[in-house]
């Protein structure tokens, strides 16, 4: 018994010893590093962040440029499904159930749509047959600012010192005239998938009029308990800004539609029904559609105006957009839509470079609902102050 102790005392000392040798290295890593490879190491993490930002907003736009037809055509069939909610509502009140209140109100949606396609179709094929009357009255216009330019031209010459005679030939390029077989079949892809798109929105419009009430519980359950409330609270809003930037609109648009309709009657301008319409729908489109608007109305009054008719033109146009956008939608739709003009401009701008027209319609409808996500996530409320007035 005696004869073994010192091997037992051997066996400690030689466990001790790891101990001791963990524990030294223990203090180097605990040891910190010097202040210039601490800033290289934070500047390396930042710069790895920032590359990973930016790799994933780039993924993000090429995601949502690549579903242009997909993003639309479900955008769209929202609009349109708060459009019909509340007469989806009205039926209901009758005891109908929700799934054939939701069909008779995409029913009414399509007779309304072929209605007035039919209508206003008909009408511009009109307006087109009737253009060729006054093509001696364009030619004359044409004329006469040819020989304006060619009078420029003249005196532009005579200041520089250049003889006419000493021009360079030159190259003339003759191209084919684009007949209707290639117009068609150079778009032939993209009206290919506005039809896709088009088959498609009735059925997505009453699947979200039938599913509204789940869509909206299963939506808010995405998220934890502690945000439950505040998803709700935004989907509310966001709802309540879509309902009445649409009937802020339809409500503009049909006063600008009904004035403009009345001075083109007063003017002699043909068809002034169908062009007041559509000079003050289009007039909605925010600092765009001023000129769009006025392009309707010019082009039909070529044969028929004279310079007072298209200064009284040009003020009407000009005068109901600047009226339009800056009293009455602001006072209809502003207690619920505050955004700046800067911000709306931007929106304009790359929704419209996103997905052409169609982003030119959704770009408001998507940066209110984006300030609105904003206001409610602190992280962003930043970028929502930003965004508002």
């Amino acid at each position: 018994m005696g004869a073994r102790t010192p091997a037992i005392s051997e066996d400690k000392q030689q466990t001790a010893k790891p101990d001791s040798t963990a524990g030294n290295s223990t203090e180097v890593a605990a040891i910190p590093l010097p202040a210039e490879e601490a800033e290289v190491l934070h500047s390396s993490l930042r710069a790895g962040s920032l590359a990973q930002i930016v790799v994933a907003v780039i993924a993000v736009l090429g995601l949502i440029y690549i579903l242009k037809l997909v993003m639309v055509t479900t955008l769209t069939s929202m609009l349109l499904a708060f459009v019909l909610e509340p007469l989806v509502i009205q039926l209901r009140r009758l005891r109908m159930p929700r799934s054939i209140a939701a069909l008779i109100a995409v029913a009414v949606l399509l007779a309304v749509s072929l209605g007035l396609t039919y209508f206003f179709y008909s009408r511009a094929v009109d307006f087109a047959t009737q253009l060729p009357k006054y093509s001696g009255r364009i030619r004359d216009s044409l004329g006469k600012l040819r020989k304006q330019t060619s009078a420029l031209e003249e005196s532009t010459r005579n200041v520089i010192g250049t003889p006419p005679d000493g021009k360079k030939p030159i190259a003339v390029e003759i191209h084919e005239s684009p007949g209707i077989k290639n117009m068609i079949a150079s778009g032939g892809g993209a009206v290919a998938d506005a039809l896709l798109g088009l088959t498609f929105v009735p059925f997505l419009i009453y699947f979200m009029l039938t599913w509204k009430d789940h869509a909206h519980a299963a939506t808010v359950r995405l998220f934890p308990k502690e945000h439950r409330l505040a998803t709700h609270r935004t989907i509310g809003k966001i709802s309540e800004m879509i309902r009445s930037f649409i009937a802020g609109n339809a409500l503009v648009g049909l006063v600008n539609a009904v004035v403009s309709g009345l001075v083109f009657w007063y003017l002699g301008i043909p068809y002034f029904y169908f062009l007041g319409v559509l000079s003050g729908f289009v007039s909605l489109i925010p600092y765009l559609g001023v000129f769009l608007a006025l392009l309707p109305p010019l082009a039909a009054g070529i044969g028929t105006l004279n310079k007072a008719g298209l200064l009284i033109v040009f003020i009407t146009v000009v005068g109901l957009h600047i009226l339009s956008m800056n009293v009455l939608f602001p006072s209809i739709v502003g207690r619920r839509l505050r955004l700046n003009p800067l911000a709306v401009t931007l929106s304009l701008l790359f929704w419209a470079w996103i997905w052409g027209s169609m982003g030119l319609i959704l770009a408001v409808p998507i940066v209110g609902a984006t300030k609105i996500i904003c206001d409610y996530m602190e992280p962003l409320q930043g970028f929502g102050a930003w965004l508002g007035e």
